[in-house]
């Protein structure tokens, strides 16, 4: 793994655009403009060097599902801060095995092995279009000789086949919160709708404050019934809404998508149960519930923070926090690793599942020891011809 300064195409801004990126430009706490699209530069990986990652992300999934079952097989509920009213909705969807998409786990990793697991993103994972889209027509424009860790459309079109085939109805209802301002929740939502059209489904996008509820069953705007939706809209979100009980009745005739049971997997206490069951695990650091158990070095994890949310690094008596958007529900209390350093940069790597396989790589930068608002998205290629 390196980081190689490049140049980028003359017509960069644009294309990203046209290929759905309409969520480039973030905005600088001193009123400036920066793109979140970076191509000055790239990362290359030797192609032995993928193959283990991508086997990494498939046992850290393999392992994942273990503890989720282990969580609903010893009741260890309230320590994800699921209500009780929930928890035979979640045992049950994890024990029908209903449809789920995709997911995506962020690594440390610094080109020297083993990689370390800093959480999953398993419910409403982002920044699918970059990865999956336009860094591959960045590699076709800059590289067509080379290859990139990326099957991430053909992964996506594969799984939405697969589920169509256990659907007595192939219309798909794809939803996304319209109050998410950037574009990005829509146009991931967009993408995914046009997957699933790919593989033979009826997807119908719109946004989920649209859906309603009848007495009976969910229904969207034209007041046809919901029967299969795939939400980008947090489980936890849901629960504490109205209309989450209805969400998790048996009775309800709606499959969401992703099923219930990756609750357990979205949480940050998953890291606490997954050191538990795995102690010294290669693939995964310390981590507690109760307390940091006398590390001197600690990431301080809300345990339904999402991306941008608050999190505490201590390190040494001193402490660097990033304030975040969302609440701190209780704490997952994980070693701290400082991200690599690449000319100045701490990267991160975003390692994609779909459908329980390993599907391919998105590369974060940010000047920050924490990967937030202001992170960078550099594309990336393997140093070795393109397998035909």
């Amino acid at each position: 793994m390196r980081r190689e300064a490049v140049t980028p195409r003359p017509d960069w801004d644009a294309t990203i655009r046209s290929q759905g990126l309409v969520y480039v430009d973030t905005e600088l706490p001193d009123g400036g403009i920066m793109s979140y699209w970076d191509e000055t530069a790239a990362y290359a990986f030797d192609l032995d060097e993928v193959l283990r990652l991508e086997e990494a992300t498939e046992e850290l999934h393999r392992m994942c599902v273990a503890a989720a079952e282990h969580v609903v097989a010893r009741g260890r509920y309230a320590e994800f801060g699921i209500p009780g009213w929930a928890a035979e909705a979640v045992a049950r969807s994890l024990r029908e095995g209903p449809p789920s998409l995709y997911g995506r786990f962020d690594l440390r990793y610094d080109g020297s092995w083993p990689p370390k697991l800093l959480e999953y993103n398993a419910d409403t994972p982002t920044s699918l279009v970059e990865a999956a889209i336009v860094q591959w027509f960045w590699l076709e424009d800059t590289r067509p000789e080379a290859d990139q860790w990326n099957s991430l459309h053909e992964r996506l079109v594969g799984a939405w086949a697969k589920i169509g085939a256990g659907l007595h109805d192939r219309r798909v209802h794809v939803a996304w919160s319209n109050e998410e301002e950037s574009g990005e929740d829509q146009m991931t939502a967009g993408y995914l709708a046009e997957t699933a059209r790919q593989a033979g489904l009826a997807a119908e996008l719109l946004p989920i404050q649209e859906i309603g509820w009848d007495g009976r069953r969910f229904v969207d705007a034209a007041d046809q019934p919901v029967t299969t939706c795939f939400k980008l809209y947090p489980w936890e979100w849901m629960l504490a809404e109205p209309y989450g009980p209805p969400a998790l009745d048996p009775g309800t005739p709606t499959t969401w998508i992703e099923p219930a049971w990756k609750l357990l997997l979205s949480n940050k206490a998953l890291l606490a149960v997954l050191w538990e069951l795995y102690p010294g695990h290669e693939y995964l650091l310390p981590a507690y519930l109760d307390s940091p158990r006398g590390m001197t070095a600690y990431v301080a994890k809300p345990l339904l923070g999402r991306e941008g949310g608050s999190i505490r690094i201590v390190t040494d008596g001193d402490e660097i926090t990033n304030p975040g958007i969302y609440g701190d529900e209780g704490y997952c209390y994980q070693e701290f690793r400082a991200l690599p350093e690449f000319a100045g940069n701490r990267t991160v790597l975003g390692s994609w599942i779909v459908g329980g396989e390993a599907a391919g790589l998105g590369v974060r930068e940010s000047e920050s020891l924490i990967t937030d608002g202001y992170a960078r998205f550099l594309p990336h290629y393997i140093d070795a011809p393109r397998v035909p």
